[in-house]
């Protein structure tokens, strides 16, 4: 299956998971998806693909699916329910960092055959890690800030959510690709792919963040189950 198809399918995926998490589990699914989504896309994001013949990881739609969920509980919830996501979210990776290199720290025996495959993949942990854990907390906690700052100066108007939504989205995701690509792979590639990763890398995030308009005000027509 061609890329561009999973591209598309992954985008649809991860964000209409987002809303069945939140139909079934409330607050809790959303809080939920967000630990996943950045857990796993620390993951995907060592994995280079090329899309629409341009260079990426394959974790930027998980990733970029985590904004959506601080916008839904921004509007749904107010700014503190928002923030708890995305302090959940980093103590999560926090011990994800730990606990990932505690596992590379036992000595395998010889009956051993996964230890080479976790050195590669969690071998690149701390660095990524560390990348994202600086990226995610700034530029979700300006996600929030600005989600609230405008709703201040537009009012609860449903016309205005667009706005909201994507103005807070696009700005904040332009800080965390700016952080996480600079501290990730700083050094690690010639500075031409350097910024070539630095502009493709917020390309696929703009997009998911357009793409998820429509999901956005669905969220607002969302009662989930369980909840007065």
């Amino acid at each position: 299956m061609p890329n561009e198809v999973i591209f598309i399918i992954t985008v649809f995926a991860y964000l209409g998971a987002v809303l069945l998490f939140y139909k079934l589990f409330g607050k809790a699914g959303l809080f939920a998806f967000s630990i996943f989504g950045t857990i796993l896309g620390n993951i995907a994001v060592c994995k280079n693909v090329d899309i629409f013949g341009i260079a990426t990881t394959s974790g930027n739609v998980l990733y970029a699916s985590t904004f959506l969920i601080t916008d839904i509980l921004s509007e749904r919830y107010g700014k503190s329910e928002a923030r708890k996501a995305v302090i959940y979210s980093f103590s999560v990776m926090l011990l994800w960092l730990l606990g990932t290199q505690l596992i590379l720290a036992f000595t395998p025996n010889d009956s051993d055959f996964v230890n080479e495959s976790l050195q590669v993949i969690f071998g690149l942990v701390p660095r990524i890690t560390i990348a994202s854990l600086a990226g995610y907390i700034t530029s979700q906690s300006i996600d929030v800030a600005l989600y609230h700052f405008i709703w201040k100066k537009t009012g609860n108007d449903q016309s205005f959510l667009w706005l909201r939504n994507n103005g807070s989205t696009l700005i904040s995701q332009a800080v965390d690709t700016v952080i996480f690509v600079t501290i990730a792979f700083a050094g690690t590639y010639p500075t031409e792919v350097f910024f070539s990763i630095l502009l493709t890398t917020y390309l696929f995030k703009a997009i998911v963040a357009i793409l998820d308009t429509p999901f956005m005000y669905l969220s607002r027509r969302i009662k989930p189950l369980g909840e007065k």
